[in-house]
């Protein structure tokens, strides 16, 4: 961290708001849930809604959100892509299989990411980290196993759970390397525009409507935009400055405990007690995973996420030009 962030008189611990976030998306396939949309509107929407909420706070940034080099343009483009991938695919797996499947599958996540981090940034894990990350995706296979079935309609929706899960690592390690020289909200605003776009240009080729919705779809739009995406995907893009792509991406091994205790509250899912205990496994690898991972220097984080993160504009700005030059 720098010098100006060192010196802010209030911090957050990061697992305050590592846990916020867990929370926050474990409340997206319940709300896709609630929504007889077709997905690709849904997705749409959500990130079309997220950007509008997150609008008047980049007018501070309106000097970075367009002073941007072609090459960063093109890394922010396919970060997008492949974060619409992964709600087109995860969020069409909700309609064809339960909850706890489809979730447990995107436990894949941090062991791509861990893997492609070693390769692209040189990042090393030790033994805690590698033993968490076992409790925890052990953990998470528990909860799914009960259901897991290898024909019809829940095995398509266990493949596409499987390939968003691919697009959204792929997402996770371009984060990672943009928000290493880039403002969280500056990134977060074209990567949401970019998904939402390339998701509009999907639902124009396949004559998908963009209106005729009913009042309860619009309400599940907004609460996705709020809850999963600002407080969920744009709180994790943001720790990216702070934690490393591996520990980030753990945070999905959070969401199937939560996610099937909402599921089995709000949408009557079957919970066993062999999925409770898996869900207390799962939280312990998480916390150890991050209690061994995380730098100690790094433990804690300013409290004002929208705020610039210590560096004025055109320190942001030198920065970006010999960063988006590299080969990666």
């Amino acid at each position: 961290m720098n010098q100006s962030i060192k010196t802010r008189e209030h911090w957050i611990p990061l697992e305050v708001l590592y846990v916020i976030g867990i929370l926050a998306i474990s409340f997206s396939s319940i709300f896709i849930r609630w929504s007889d949309a077709n997905v690709s509107v849904i997705a749409m929407y959500r990130l079309y809604f997220t950007d509008l909420l997150l609008l008047p706070l980049a007018i501070r940034y309106y000097r970075e959100l367009f002073r941007i080099p072609p090459k960063v343009w093109l890394l922010l483009f396919v970060s997008g892509l492949m974060l619409a991938l992964h709600f087109l695919l995860w969020m069409g797996s909700l309609r064809l299989t339960t909850v706890a499947s489809s979730t447990v599958i995107l436990t894949l996540e941090p062991i791509m990411v861990v893997i492609g981090s070693f390769f692209l940034f040189k990042t090393r894990t030790n033994r805690y980290m590698i033993i968490g990350m076992a409790m925890a995706v052990i953990g998470s296979v528990a909860i799914g196993f009960g259901d897991f079935r290898l024909s019809g309609t829940a095995l398509q929706g266990d493949m596409l759970s499987f390939f968003g899960t691919i697009a959204v690592a792929i997402h996770m390690l371009i984060s990672k390397h943009i928000r290493s020289y880039m403002e969280a909200l500056v990134y977060n605003f074209w990567v949401f525009f970019m998904a939402a776009g390339v998701l509009a240009i999907y639902n124009l080729v396949n004559q998908i409507p963009f209106t005729g919705y009913e009042a309860r779809d619009w309400g599940v739009f907004w609460l996705l935009a709020l809850v999963p995406t600002l407080f969920g995907h744009y709180l994790f893009n943001w720790l990216l400055k702070y934690m490393n792509a591996g520990a980030v991406s753990m945070a999905v091994l959070g969401e199937p405990v939560f996610s099937s205790l909402l599921a089995f509250w709000l949408l009557g899912e079957a919970l066993t007690g062999m999925q409770l205990g898996a869900g207390t496994l799962i939280l312990i690898g998480v916390w150890v995973f991050i209690q061994f991972g995380k730098d100690k220097e790094e433990s804690l984080v300013p409290p004002d996420i929208m705020a610039p993160e210590g560096e004025n504009a055109d320190q942001q700005q030198e920065k970006l030009a010999p960063v988006s030059g590299k080969n990666h």
